[in-house]
């Protein structure tokens, strides 16, 4: 998709954008599109784009997913996640309406804000001020996106770990299909887990301490990472676009959680995610990067990731 489409799609539908950088090497992130961001090089959108969810609105019944890179809360299921308050699966309205505003501006950053209140799968209030920190750079046939992601809490008291967990949890969207993979150093089997009941060991490959997994957009899975995997890459060979993500180690004080989509009733593992590879069979795919949570979550702590994002395109 051309950058300008993007833009004007914004513009038809009433909707906020900022352009960081410029249509070179930039990002145009979506102020009234839950705050995502999509990377721009030589004029051409690199993430996913739906239209549909820019032009209408998410509802409980169905959720727009608007492609980009997205901030949600962590963890999605669980007796302590944010996706079934109701008891089915839905983004938080909180989310989906916020109109994030931009506090800073220069040429190639922006930082971003927005309130948002979540109410997590024990029907416990957590009031949050999402914020995004973008920075891009130039290189030469590359774009790169770094973005602290933060959550702050707004509430009154303090909440134990067993009570709430909070991370930030930055979702990079791509559309795929046959002979698209994500690949990542891993010498131990060990360290990759499904989150879903369906296996998906079949998708994936081993070779000289890398793992490679197809998202060819057939089987939906998702798998995690562990704390000791340093990066994740996404290749789609029929764009020649190479994108990989890394993410900072956590600050002290912060665990990795488990962000696995289970139902409400379902206590959370201890064993933690550091990245996680999603795909869909609707033919998109997502690499993600996850923060830590407190184990105490006290008026005003921030949990926050910086995620360091590059997008390269080879012309042959």
């Amino acid at each position: 998709m051309k950058a300008n489409d993007l833009l004007r799609a914004f513009t038809r539908a009433g909707k906020r954008a900022h352009l960081v950088g410029g249509l070179d090497a930039g990002a145009i992130v979506g102020l009234d599109l839950e705050g995502r961001w999509f990377a721009v090089h030589n004029g051409e959108v690199l993430n996913r784009v739906n239209l549909e969810a820019i032009d209408g609105r998410s509802t409980r019944e169905r959720y727009l997913n608007p492609g980009g890179d997205g901030l949600w809360p962590a963890p999605e299921g669980t007796a302590l996640g944010y996706q079934y308050s109701t008891g089915a699966w839905r983004v938080p309205p909180g989310l989906c309406a916020a109109r994030f505003r931009a506090l800073q501006t220069a040429r190639r950053s922006v930082l971003i804000s927005a309130e948002v209140d979540l109410v997590n799968n024990r029907g416990l209030g957590i009031p949050a001020v999402f914020s995004r920190r973008i920075a891009v750079s130039a290189a030469r046939n590359a774009v790169a996106v770094r973005v602290v992601d933060a959550i702050r809490y707004v509430g009154r008291k303090p909440l134990r770990r067993s009570e709430c967990l909070l991370a930030p949890w930055s979702l990079c969207q791509f559309d795929c299909g046959p002979g698209c993979e994500a690949a990542f150093p891993c010498r131990r089997k060990s360290s990759i887990w499904d989150l879903y009941d369906d296996p998906s060991d079949a998708k994936r490959t081993w070779r000289d301490g890398m793992c490679r997994t197809r998202t060819d957009g057939i089987q939906r899975y998702q798998i995690a990472l562990g704390a000791e995997t340093p990066w994740i890459e996404f290749r789609d060979p029929t764009r020649r676009l190479t994108v990989r993500r890394k993410a900072d180690p956590l600050p002290a004080g912060r665990a990795y959680i488990d962000i696995s989509d289970s139902g409400p009733d379902v206590l959370p593992k201890k064993k933690g995610v550091r990245y996680s590879i999603y795909s869909d069979a609707n033919k998109f795919m997502e690499i993600e990067a996850v923060g830590g949570s407190a184990a105490v979550l006290r008026p005003g702590d921030e949990t926050r990731v910086t995620v360091s994002t590059r997008f390269t395109r080879t012309n042959s």
